[in-house]
Order: structure tokens, then C-alpha cells, then sequence
């Protein structure tokens, strides 16, 4: 059976996700790749289009509404005694020398870009991302450094944008591993509850199958920016259940 139809009967068959046990384990990482390229797909998008808008709009704003400022030995200095909000076509930017803007207070803001004190905050698509300065330059950037910069770094987009996918997918990848590693781990208590002879080496390969349905409908909300409440909660609860249903497939072991 080919990996586009194991993950079309995965979405409703616990029966066929029971028989998936007995293929070989290379095979079930390639459907794990592969599920979990599906599923960074919106991220991907959205990422790239919020850092390209962003730094159009960036570009744009910089030497007209931008206050001067210099970054110098880690830290951004300028001649404001208040941070320096501002907002155009969807996206945030804020200049702050103060300290007085927390980062974690920006984590509900889309496509805000700050320049802090010490760092450099983003979040573009739900995705944050903070770079202190000292890892950026060791020497002095100002305002007009910055829109050289811009200038330039658009052009390269066509590399920085599949770097930043790469990045997404692969920390991506780690982490559904773990993911069907605790989901397995769960499967244990299960298939001893239902007195079902399976290893834990089978219920890897069936737990990669068993967080199809999820996986798709989380990848769906993401394409369409809906945020669901209690999400992680509900991706488990529904790949435990899916994986239950499967090990109740599995023929019960007879003794000799």
C-alpha cells in the first residue's frame, strides 16, 4: 500500500492502522515526514508572506516615521524617553530603548516587529522569534544601516524563505517524533487494559497513523488562521482515542 493511501485510510480505519504494525519501520518515518511536511505547510506560507510584507513595510516606514537610532555593544540607544508604536498595513513596529516593553506582553500580536533594548523581537504568523544584538553585530548599526540592510535582504528572499521552511520543518519533524513516542508509551497501558500482545515497536508505527485525523484537521485551522482553544488537548485525546480503537483491531493473543 503507497503512503498516499495508508494516509487516506488512516483518516477513518482503525482496522487498517491495526495492520500497519507489521511494515517496516522506514516506511512509517517516511509517513511521518511526510504527515509532518503536510502539516507545516500553512506555517510555511504565512511565515514567508509575513516577512516579506513586513519588510516592505519596514522599507517603507524606516526613513520617514522611524525616530533616529543607533545599536551599539548590544544595546539600541536612541533619544526617546517612550517607546515609539506604529502601525501600517497590518503590521506593528516598535522602537523601545527604554526597556519598558516586555516581550511576553507581544506574544498575542501578529506581524509585529520590535526593536528592544537589548533584542530584536519578531512574530510574524504566530511564529516569535527574539535575537539578541550581540548575536546580530559586534559592531554599530543605525537607522540608515538598517534600510541599506532591507534593501539588500529582499532580494535574497528567494533563499532566506526555504532556509526559514527548513528550519520550521525539521523543528517541526523533532517534534512529532517525541509526540508518537509518548502517544506509544500511552498504547502500553492500553493494550495491557485490553489484553492485547503488541510491543511497544508496534504501537509506534500504529500511533504514526493513529494522529492522521488530527494532524489534517489542525493543518486545516492553520491554513484558515483559526485558533482552536485547548488545542494540544484535543490532539491528544483524539489520536489516544483513534489509537484505542485500533489495538481493539488487533486479534486477541491466545495461549498454547
Amino acid at each position: 500500500m503507497n503512503i498516499f493511501l495508508q494516509f487516506y485510510k488512516s483518516l477513518f480505519s482503525p482496522k487498517d492502522i491495526a495492520l500497519f504494525r507489521h511494515q517496516g519501520i522506514g516506511k512509517t518515518i517516511l509517513y511521518v515526514f511526510f504527515l509532518t511536511l503536510l502539516s507545516v505547510m500553512p506555517a510555511v506560507f504565512y511565515s514567508g508572506s509575513a516577512i516579506i510584507n513586513s519588510l516592505h513595510a519596514i522599507d517603507e516606514t524606516i526613513d520617514s516615521d522611524l525616530p533616529d537610532f543607533e545599536i551599539a555593544e548590544g544595546q539600541l540607544h536612541t533619544d526617546k524617553e517612550v517607546p515609539v508604536t506604529l502601525n501600517k498595513d497590518n503590521f506593528t513596529i516598535i522602537v523601545d530603548s527604554t526597556g519598558a516593553v516586555d516581550p511576553s506582553a507581544l506574544s498575542d500580536s501578529d506581524n509585529t516587529i520590535a526593536l528592544l533594548k537589548n533584542d530584536v523581537y519578531l512574530n510574524a504568523a504566530g511564529q516569535e522569534q527574539s535575537y539578541p544584538y550581540t548575536m546580530l553585530t559586534s559592531g554599530t548599526i543605525s537607522k540608515n544601516d538598517l534600510s541599506e540592510f532591507l534593501a539588500s535582504a529582499d532580494s535574497l528572499m528567494p533563499i532566506i524563505i526555504p532556509l526559514i521552511a527548513i528550519v520550521i520543518y525539521i523543528f517541526a519533524a523533532g517534534m512529532r517524533f517525541i509526540e508518537l513516542s509518548l502517544i506509544a508509551l500511552a498504547g502500553l497501558l492500553l493494550k495491557n487494559a485490553l489484553g492485547k500482545k503488541l510491543e511497544y515497536r508496534h504501537l509506534w508505527r500504529m500511533s504514526a497513523y493513529s494522529i492522521t485525523l488530527p494532524a489534517v484537521f489542525f493543518t486545516i485551522m492553520s491554513a484558515l488562521q483559526t485558533t482552536v482553544q485547548n488545542g494540544a488537548i484535543i490532539n491528544w485525546f483524539i489520536s489516544l482515542i483513534i489509537l484505542l480503537l485500533a489495538i481493539k483491531e488487533v486479534p486477541a493473543h491466545k495461549p498454547n
